[in-house]
């Protein structure tokens, strides 16, 4: 079976898909990432001790914003009318990390993957940027999608990584 890459045309020119056919249906996507710090950064960040105040809160509402934008950096994503956008932290004191949990939903004619993935690569680079006072080797890793479901593909679940 040959696959063909959806935004291509027959002729290899990059289009953007036409969804207006498809049937619109309850669109969730999850997706993550994880922000590595030293240890004495990570206890700055617990105690709101860093110089630019609550990274946690402004790393969860620039992470909702930046999903409400997905459309207007990915050059062919839909703009889509999400019906929920959150971020979850977990702080990990072995090994000292965040790792962030991006959650995007609506419902429509395509999926929210794209949103998930930028909400939680922007929690990340904001968290970066709320701690580089204090240290500018912080390592963002692990970006991924870790569940998808609704549309035509159904359901998808990532396996686990080893930690």
């Amino acid at each position: 079976m040959e696959r063909t890459f959806s935004h291509l045309d027959a002729q290899g020119n990059v289009t953007m898909v036409d969804v207006g056919d498809k049937i619109p249906s309850k669109r969730v996507a999850i997706a993550e990432a994880v922000v590595e710090l030293a240890p004495a950064t990570l206890e700055l960040l617990k105690k709101s001790a860093l110089p630019k105040g609550d990274v946690l809160a402004c790393a969860k509402i620039g992470g909702i914003m930046a999903a409400k934008r997905a459309s207007q950096l990915i050059p062919l994503c839909h703009s889509l009318n999400l019906s929920y956008a959150d971020i979850r932290f977990e702080v990990r004191d072995m090994p000292p990390q965040v790792r962030i949990e991006a959650e995007a939903r609506t419902v429509g004619n395509t999926g929210v993957e794209m949103e998930a993935i930028v909400a939680a690569q922007s929690a990340a680079a904001i968290i970066y940027d709320m701690c580089k006072a204090v240290q500018r080797d912080i390592v963002i890793s692990r970006v991924r999608l870790l569940h998808k479901s609704g549309g035509k593909s159904g359901e998808f679940n990532a396996p686990e990584l080893p930690a």
